[in-house]
């Protein structure tokens, strides 16, 4: 996939230290200086809206003895009508955080649903990480000069964003602040409902790319842990690392990147002889559409129907639970310079539990006192270290880019040495949309599996990606064919503690990204995800075995496929590459 890799910044990262040498002498541009940030935070009485109603009244009728609510969205259906459900009943306020906002067809529809609630008095506020805004992206971006939404831009790149090698260039200087992203996801409404997880916003993380698809999980939240999520987001929006859209880019140079962007999507349709095809939903305010990226009425309703979810039937799990964030200032200030330790400059996580019915003693018992067992941590993939500590007797794992550093070795050896069952499922490199961080998966595989850690990798060419989490999940494209990428970042331990986030299990969520996650006690919602990490695992992917002094490639269940001796679905080609240059990458940059 061209620019819809959420994860594009690992191989770019990677050309940016090859190319240092060439570019160090290129002239850097810089960031405004002395930019006025106006404080603002998230709704603070939601009980009068609509949304807090409803979450009541859901509450009242499953008797549920929480007070915060809990909805799995396994599929790209559920995901895109929670969304979408969320824009519509919004009455005050939306708060959207994200990686990533891709300019296509998906996101269009979402975008115009919130230019439509801010025309209507909802107040918008959208905190987007700035690594992907140039090109077509950047027209994303139009939103911060509609009325009533306000946009800002965390730990941007300074120059002009028609070219992305232009700012790469520019960032050259300042090389290990840039490489540190906000990779938090948020979609917060009235303060009272909100989705978290893997997903970014665009056509791949929603089942309607033509070729490649990313398998995703995400959890629609009700209830006072929203106000845990929000108190997050407003500490990144109010944060010196936020700068407002309008101190980088004026409306004239979005409209010259808009006319560019459409002057080559009219000479790609001369060159296809194919003048489209109609009816697809377009991108906010006329926005041009990539001419490759126009889903079809079979693929849109393969994967969303453009309806939002009934809120009002939704199957809330009540449980308590708890917002694991990084501190903004994981990420090195503009006027910090560059760092080799960025942990060690800001350490800090924010760990905020959400009240219940039970009262104090009864929450800290449910929980297991989580919050204490993640105190002193650094970040929140060293938290979910500890949590891995105490793990007793199962530990489940989805991180699509695995490459664990020295401590997270250690938690696992530790584990097994307890008798933990270890399962970790991850992108296979014929999955993984970003090769170069499989490198530094591989290179751990044996010692891993040596330890007892069961590993499955995803199958990548399958019959849609309902067959890798099941029918729920379907996002096949028109053809039935479709290329699934994992990207989910999920851990289920003991059966009974669920956590979903935006984190992955590799160095650079630990050390580089900042990261946001929701830890659920739920025997319920455990199951339901074990049950379809499960049915990834043995009809979806591939196990890898220790066996006749090399590796093996168990078949999937069901597949029909023969085992493998070398990486499954790769070209020689690829594979050569990848040993010749994997070694020159260092785990904490992929």
């Amino acid at each position: 996939m061209p620019s819809s890799r959420a994860f594009a910044s690992r191989l770019r990262s990677g050309c940016l230290a090859l190319l240092l040498p060439l570019l160090l002498a290129a002239g850097c541009a810089q960031l405004p200086q002395n930019v006025d940030r106006p404080i603002s935070t998230a709704l603070a009485s939601p009980g009068d809206t609509a949304l807090a109603a409803l979450v009541q009244q859901r509450r009242d009728a499953a008797k549920g003895r929480f007070e915060s609510g809990f909805l799995l969205l396994d599929g790209p259906q559920a995901a895109y009508g929670s969304r979408l459900a969320l824009i519509e009943a919004a009455q005050k306020t939306l708060d959207l955080q994200y990686y990533a906002i891709h300019a296509d067809a998906s996101t269009g529809r979402l975008l115009r649903g919130v230019v439509a609630a801010a025309r209507r008095g909802v107040r918008v506020r959208v905190l987007l990480d700035d690594f992907h805004s140039t090109g077509r992206n950047a027209l994303v971006m139009r939103l911060a000069f509609e009325p009533n939404i306000e946009m800002r831009m965390f730990n941007p790149l300074a120059g002009a964003r028609g070219s992305t090698i232009g700012r790469m260039v520019n960032a050259i200087s300042d090389f290990d602040r840039v490489q540190q992203r906000m990779h938090n996801k948020l979609f917060l409404a009235d303060n009272a409902m909100g989705v978290t997880g893997g997903r970014n916003l665009g056509d791949a993380y929603f089942g309607i790319a033509e070729t490649s698809n990313f398998v995703d999980l995400d959890v629609l939240a009700a209830g006072p842990i929203v106000q845990d999520l929000s108190h997050s987001f407003d500490s990144y929006w109010n944060d010196e690392r936020a700068y407002p859209v309008q101190s980088l880019v004026d409306r004239e140079e979005l409209l010259k990147i808009r006319d560019d962007v459409r002057a080559a999507d009219a000479k790609q349709r001369e060159r296809e002889q194919d003048p489209g095809q109609g009816g697809a939903p377009q991108p906010p305010d006329g926005e041009p559409r990539p001419a490759d990226a126009r889903p079809t009425d079979a693929q849109r309703a393969a994967a969303w129907d453009e309806k939002p979810l009934d809120l009002r039937n939704a199957a809330f799990v009540w449980a308590p639970a708890v917002v694991m964030a990084d501190k903004p200032a994981k990420i090195a200030a503009e006027a910090d310079g560059p760092t080799d330790t960025p942990v060690a400059k800001a350490p800090g996580l924010v760990v905020t539990q959400s009240r219940d019915a039970a009262g104090a003693t009864g929450r800290a018992a449910a929980l297991e006192t989580v919050s204490d067992l993640t105190a002193g941590s650094e970040t929140v993939v060293s938290g979910l270290l500890q949590l891995i500590g105490q793990a007793r007797s199962d530990l489940t794992i989805i991180s699509p880019y695995f490459v664990p550093g020295t401590d997270m070795k250690q938690a696992f050896a530790a584990a097994r040495a307890r008798g933990v069952r270890v399962r970790v499922l991850t992108n296979s490199l014929a999955s993984n949309d970003a090769p170069v961080a499989h490198v530094g998966y591989a290179r751990h595989r044996e010692e891993l599996l040596a330890m007892g850690v069961e590993l499955y990798e995803l199958r990548s060419e399958q019959a849609g990606l309902g067959s890798a989490f099941g029918a729920g999940s379907s996002g096949a494209s028109a053809t039935g064919e479709s290329r699934s990428m994992l990207h989910s970042k999920v851990l289920v331990m003991d059966g009974r503690l669920l956590v979903v986030g935006s984190m992955n299990l590799d160095l650079r969520s630990q050390l580089q990204n900042t990261e946001i996650a929701l830890l659920i006690r739920s025997d319920a919602l455990s199951r339901q995800a074990i049950g379809q990490i499960e049915t990834a695992m043995h009809k979806g992917a591939w196990r890898v075995e220790q066996a006749d002094g090399g590796l093996v490639w168990r078949a999937p269940e069901g597949s029909q496929l023969q085992d493998a001796r070398t990486e499954p679905d790769t070209s020689a080609g690829l594979r050569l590459l990848l040993k010749l240059f994997g070694p020159l990458a260092p785990d904490a940059l992929l």
